[in-house]
C-alpha cells in the first residue's frame, strides 16, 4: 500500500469503495434475513468480510471520509432485490458483482482484501449451486417452455401467414400450434421427470437396508461392497462403511440431493404447459387485434424478440453467465428458425399462387 498522500481522486476512489462494501455487506444480511441454518450463517460471515474491508477504508480516509455515498446502482439494485426477493437469481448477481472487484489492480488494496474478494465469488457461486438445484427441474420446464412457445409458434405464424391465406386462417392456426405443443411439452416433462425419479428409486438401497446393519459380519465388512458397486474406490467404501457401522445409518444425502434437483413432475409439467402457452401466445396477439401481412410480421417480431432476450437474460444471470450474450443467442436462434420457415411459407405461397 502507497505511503504517499492521497489526492483527490485518491480520496474520491476510496469513499467509493467504502459506500460499496457497506452496501455489499447490507446485502448479504437482508440474504440472511431469509434464510436459516448453514446459510444463514455464511451469509453473515460475508458480511463481517465485508465489514472488514469497510474498516481499511475507514482507516485510509482518516478524517476525509465525509458524508456517506450511496454505492454503485448495480450494487443498490441487487440490495432491493435482496430485501423483496432473497432468491436465486438475486445469489448470481451478487456472484457477478463479486467478480467485478477492483482490488486485485489496486495498490490501495491489500492482497487479502483481493483474495478475499475472490473466496467470495467461489462461496456465492456454492450458494447460487444449491439454489439452482432447488428449483432447476420447474425452472428449466418454465424457460424451455418460454422460449420453445415463442420459437415454435413464431415460425408456425410466420410460414403460414407467409403463403397468403387469411387473417382468420392464421390466428386458428397459431391457437392450434399453441394447444398442441403445450399439451405435448407438458407431457414429455412429465414422462422426462416420473422416468427420472423412477430410475432413482430404482438404483437406491433397499428399504430392509437399516435393520440389516447392527448385524453384519463386520471382519467381512460386506457393507463396503454396496458403496464400491456404487462407483468409490475400496479405500473410500471401507471408510464409509466403518463410519456407518459406528453410526448405524447409511447416508442418504446424496438420494434426497437427486430428487431434490429432478423436482415434482406435476410441477414440471403444470410450469412447461404454462410458460409454452404464454410464450406461443405472444406471435399470435397482432393478429388477434387486426393486423395482417408485413405489419403483422414486424409486430410480432417485435415482440417475440423482447420477449426471447428476456428469457435469454434470465438464463444468463440463473447460470452466472454474462446475461447479454445468452439474450442475444436466445434472439439469433429463435430468428433464424422463423427466418427460415418464413422463407419456406413464402416459396409455398408462390408455389399455390
Amino acid at each position: 500500500m502507497s505511503a504517499r498522500k492521497p489526492t483527490a481522486a485518491d480520496v474520491r476512489r476510496w469513499r467509493r469503495y467504502l459506500a460499496n462494501e457497506r452496501a455489499e455487506a447490507a446485502v448479504y444480511r437482508d440474504l440472511a434475513a431469509r434464510r436459516t441454518g448453514e446459510e444463514r450463517e455464511i451469509l453473515l460471515a460475508l458480511a463481517e468480510a465485508e465489514g472488514r474491508h469497510e474498516g481499511h477504508w475507514l482507516a485510509l480516509l482518516g478524517d476525509q471520509v465525509g458524508p456517506p455515498l450511496r454505492g454503485e446502482w448495480r450494487t443498490r439494485l441487487l440490495g432491493w432485490l435482496a430485501k423483496r426477493f432473497g432468491s436465486v437469481f438475486v445469489l448470481a448477481l451478487a456472484q457477478r458483482a463479486e467478480a467485478r472487484s477492483p482490488y486485485e489492480s489496486d495498490d490501495d488494496a491489500t492482497r487479502s482484501m483481493a483474495a478475499d474478494e475472490r473466496i467470495h465469488e467461489e462461496v456465492i457461486r456454492g450458494l447460487a449451486a444449491r439454489g439452482r438445484a432447488r428449483v432447476s427441474g420447474t425452472f428449466r420446464a418454465a424457460v424451455f417452455g418460454a422460449n420453445d412457445g415463442l420459437v415454435s409458434n413464431f415460425a408456425l405464424v410466420l410460414g403460414i401467414a407467409a403463403t397468403g391465406v387469411t387473417n382468420e386462417f392464421v390466428i386458428v392456426t397459431g391457437f392450434a400450434g399453441l394447444l398442441a405443443g403445450a399439451l405435448s411439452m407438458a407431457a414429455g416433462e412429465f414422462v422426462s421427470v416420473s422416468s427420472q425419479r423412477e430410475l432413482l428409486e430404482s438404483s437406491a438401497p433397499g428399504p430392509n437396508r437399516r435393520g440389516a446393519i447392527s448385524n453384519l459380519d463386520v471382519n467381512a465388512n460386506e457393507l463396503a461392497l454396496v458403496y464400491r458397486a456404487r462407483g468409490m474406490s475400496e479405500e473410500e467404501s471401507t471408510e464409509r462403511a466403518a463410519a456407518v457401522l459406528r453410526d448405524h445409518k447409511l447416508d442418504s444425502t446424496s438420494e434426497a440431493d437427486a430428487h431434490e434437483e429432478i423436482g415434482s413432475a406435476r410441477g414440471a409439467a403444470s410450469s412447461s404447459f404454462a410458460f409454452f402457452a404464454a410464450g406461443a401466445l405472444v406471435p399470435i396477439v397482432p393478429h388477434l387485434f387486426g393486423a395482417s401481412g408485413f405489419v403483422a410480421v414486424v409486430i410480432a417480431a417485435i415482440l417475440v424478440g423482447l420477449f426471447l432476450l428476456a428469457t435469454g437474460a434470465v438464463v444468463g444471470l440463473v447460470s452466472g453467465a454474462s446475461p447479454a450474450r445468452k439474450a442475444v443467442r436466445q434472439l439469433a436462434i429463435g430468428f433464424g428458425a422463423a427466418a427460415v420457415t418464413y422463407a419456406l411459407g413464402s416459396l409455398v405461397g408462390i408455389w399455390l399462387n
